[in-house]
This record gives C-alpha cells, structure tokens and sequence, in this order.
C-alpha cells in the first residue's frame, strides 16, 4: 500500500508520521493516511479531502472532510482502484482546489 502512494507522484510525496500513523504529504500537505480498522482488522486508506472526491468505495463515515478506502486483507489489492482515487485526490493539490503553502 506505501509503495502504491509513493510511486503516485516520486518527487513531490513524502512520508511522515502524524497521529500515530503513517501520513503521506504532497508538498508538505498532508493527503493520505495509512491506518487498520480495529474493529474489523482491515487496512484503509484514509483521503484527507475525501468530501471532494466521489468513487462508490470510499465511504464518509462520521467523518464531514475525510473519506476511507477499505482493503481487504484477504483478497488481492485492487491497485487500478487505488491509483484512481488517489489520482483523483492529488489532483485535488495539483489543480489548487486544495490550496498549498
């Protein structure tokens, strides 16, 4: 999953740690997280401006800015899907809907 975000955008992604939890930056901007369910044990991938984006996988939640992208742990990753969205989210960066120091 790590090496799916990395490989989005090679020169301007970077990792951090934030909340306890493995954060991926574009230019500096926080815009994915990597973090398990604890409740169901699966991996998601949580989109930091996820109310911008519209895939029928992701889901709201309780959340109001931030959308998950569930993974299940014991079916193959469905890497179109992922770099789709994740696409999408760093377009939100790139295009300046989500505006960056």
């Amino acid at each position: 999953m790590r090496k799916i975000i990395l490989n989005c955008d090679l020169e301007d992604i970077t990792e951090t740690k934030k909340y306890g939890m493995p954060c991926f930056c574009y230019r500096g901007k926080a815009f994915c997280y990597l973090w398990v369910d604890k409740k169901r044990d699966e991996p998601y991938f949580l989109m930091v401006e996820g109310k911008h984006l519209h895939h029928p996988e992701l889901e709201t939640g309780k959340r109001s800015r931030m959308k998950i992208f569930r993974v299940n742990p014991k079916k193959n990753l469905p890497i179109n899907t992922i770099k789709l969205v994740l696409e999408q989210a760093l377009n939100l960066y790139r295009n300046g809907t989500i505006l960056i120091k």
